[in-house]
């Protein structure tokens, strides 16, 4: 049996998600032992209800335990799924509203900017201890992470545990090659892309049908409905040349030209401090899925497009080639950016794990927004391993939404304030 754990057993949907594809597999029946970990006994308890209310109602016949200890749940995994928030709503909520106070706008802030530097800080130790764990008790498997930031998260890991196995797995790709052959009308396996760079500021480079590219379609449709030209990523679009991969919201932070701009944000439709309200959502759907189990409704997701660590999931187990985006050290894999970094690049999952592909060089203005987010990310890295609270200040000084915003002597203000404010989540070394 495929042993596949999960660490964070309280995000019940994304649970939900992964364990309906793999228990309508099929060929899968019989085959998979689920083990889920979380600290928290309420959630753990819910999410073993879910998973064996998702098995009774599909027959997948898999073994589900729910496992309080990290160790023994890890001991023999194939695969790993991690979905880890430190500090919860809590700690969202103080990196916005302390921010706010200092006139520093945020809108996701999970991935650089001040709310991504101080995520990175709490999560980089836990990730850290994982890798360490992984390499131990299970080596052969894969980490396959949707925590975010997940671009600070990939390369600590690597540099830390030498743990190589890692892999993160967003939707942001997929979902933009979804909706620019929508856009255009086509249908999605007629479209070719291809798309490359960091997590969460990747763009399309390839757009193509029939061997010709679809971007002066793309123009076209922009032209003939000025609305739909009036977001962050359609602005970028048009001065770099390439689609974003991430939505307007998130893009909006990780440049320095709109969210000190009240017109601009106003213009372009960017929501201000949007993951608050998207973490309440988070919490009311962990209240329904509750209310259902106790309900005994159908949980079982038959619909939707696959989520992607199931896809390298099954593509491993089966053998069925599948092209996922993966979040993977870069290695040479993007030419012209770092070795270290943890870049976003295709890859094919089949029966002899996950291949990435190399991409080649970037162009050169994309490269040049990348080296200005890799600052930020690298530099919260070192505060953590090398265990120095002046690179937290530096990582701060060097974020584009930040330095548009605040002067420095306010920057190292700010960051003293939140770090204060985070006491224990935060590493012993930075809160000295």
């Amino acid at each position: 049996m495929a042993r596949i754990v999960f660490v964070g057993a309280g995000q019940v949907d994304l649970i939900r998600r992964v364990v309906s594809d793999l228990f309508l597999a099929s060929a899968l029946k019989g085959r998979l032992e689920i083990v889920l970990h979380d600290d928290d006994p309420g959630h753990l308890a819910t999410a073993e209800a879910l998973v064996r209310a998702l098995d009774a109602e599909s027959g997948a016949a898999a073994r589900i335990t729910a496992c309080p200890d990290r160790r023994r749940a890890l001991d023999g995994a194939a695969f790993v799924i991690s979905h880890v928030d430190r500090g919860g709503f809590e700690a969202a909520l103080r990196d916005f509203e302390i921010p706010r106070r200092y006139g520093l706008r945020q809108t996701i802030g999970d991935t650089i900017g001040i709310g991504g530097v101080f995520r990175g800080l709490r999560s980089i130790p836990f990730f850290v201890r994982l890798g360490h764990e992984m390499a131990e008790l299970c080596p052969e498997a894969w980490l396959l992470n949707g925590s975010d930031p997940m671009a600070m998260i990939g390369w600590a890991v690597h540099e830390a545990t030498g743990f190589e196995r890692f892999a993160g797995m967003c939707h942001a790709v997929c979902d933009t090659h979804a909706y620019l052959a929508d856009l255009l009308g086509r249908d999605l396996d007629e479209v070719t892309f291809l798309s490359a760079g960091l997590n969460h500021q990747s763009f399309v480079l390839r757009f193509e049908a029939g061997g010709r590219s679809l971007y002066p379609e793309l123009d076209a449709a922009l032209a003939a409905d000025p609305d739909l030209g009036r977001h962050v990523r359609m602005e970028m679009y048009r001065r770099f040349g390439y689609f974003p991969t991430q939505s307007s919201e998130h893009a909006a932070e990780y440049v320095p030209w709109f969210m000190r701009h009240e017109a601009e944000t106003e213009r372009l439709g960017v929501p201000m401090e949007e993951f608050l309200r998207r973490f309440g959502k988070d919490m009311h759907a962990y209240e329904e899925t509750r209310r259902a189990l106790a309900a005994g409704r159908p949980l079982l997701i038959r619909w939707q497009h696959q989520e992607p660590a199931a896809a390298a999931i099954l593509a491993m187990l089966t053998g069925r080639g599948k092209e996922v985006y993966v979040n993977v050290r870069n290695g040479g894999l993007i030419g012209n950016l770092p070795e270290n970094c943890c870049v976003e690049v295709p890859a094919t999952a089949d029966a002899t794990g996950l291949h990435p592909r190399p991409v080649g060089d970037l162009p050169v203005q994309l490269v040049a927004l990348h080296r200005t987010f890799l600052n930020v990310v690298e530099l919260t890295v070192r505060a953590v391993l090398d265990g120095d609270r002046r690179h937290v200040h530096h990582a701060a000084m060097l974020d584009p939404n930040t330095a548009a915003t605040l002067p420095l002597p306010a920057i190292e203000e700010l960051c003293d304030e939140l770090i204060e404010a985070h006491g224990e989540l935060l590493p012993e070394a930075i809160r000295r």
